[in-house]
């Protein structure tokens, strides 16, 4: 009996570590969702990345009408396992924070850089990120710390867009649609863009 009491201890312990575990949510806006998608969904301690739109008055925005809100992406994360501001700063170190007329070859206001802060503690760690990020590169950021809205999901082709496996037409001709996303992301020159401004730092490597 006293060994099933300590086995039950070690159990209810272990039960209470797991209810540690927090979630929490994130939203930015890095350009091309389907990229930002990609580059936070494999990261350690996400749980969960989807597209949409937010930053706008617009009502059920749609892709082909999402006039005056941005493409953003909202990170489910474990913040047990990775912190909101180490979130950030991947993020701020994932896109070009010196161009404030869109990102990459994806131009105008719906692929501008911001992050959008659920509270008071998070608003203040992305201002933190941002002076970090400046002193770090040099260079003024202008990606800005905005109010968050609503989050509209967008549609379902949308998510996960590059893991697809329908066949797309593209100016190389049809791709699948994982192979279309790379051209494009390269044809784009996002990642390029990023090494030279970031460097070592860079996310992701």
């Amino acid at each position: 009996m006293r060994r099933l009491g300590i086995l039950l201890a070690i159990a209810a312990m272990g039960l209470s570590g797991a209810a540690q575990a927090k979630t929490e949510k994130a939203i930015v806006a890095g350009g091309c969702f389907w990229c930002v998608e990609s580059d936070f969904e494999p990261v350690p301690g996400v749980i969960e990345v989807v597209s949409g739109y937010t930053g706008g008055k617009l009502e059920n925005p749609t892709y082909e009408n999402h006039d005056g809100h941005y493409e953003a992406v909202e990170i489910t994360f474990d913040s047990a396992k990775i912190s909101y501001d180490d979130l950030i700063a991947k993020f701020l170190r994932s896109v070009d924070v010196t161009d404030a007329g869109g990102q990459f070859c994806d131009r105008g206001s719906a692929y501008r850089t911001a992050i959008f802060p659920l509270n008071a503690a998070q608003t203040a760690a992305a201002k933190a990120a941002i002076a970090e990020a400046e002193a770090s590169l040099g260079k003024k950021v202008v990606t800005p710390v905005l109010p968050a809205g609503k989050f509209w999901i967008a549609e379902a082709y949308h998510q996960d867009y590059y893991k697809g496996t329908n066949l797309v037409l593209t100016r190389a001709g049809p791709k699948k649609q994982s192979n279309a996303y790379k051209f494009y992301r390269k044809a784009c020159g996002r990642d390029a863009r990023v090494r030279e401004l970031w460097g070592d730092q860079a996310f992701p490597k």
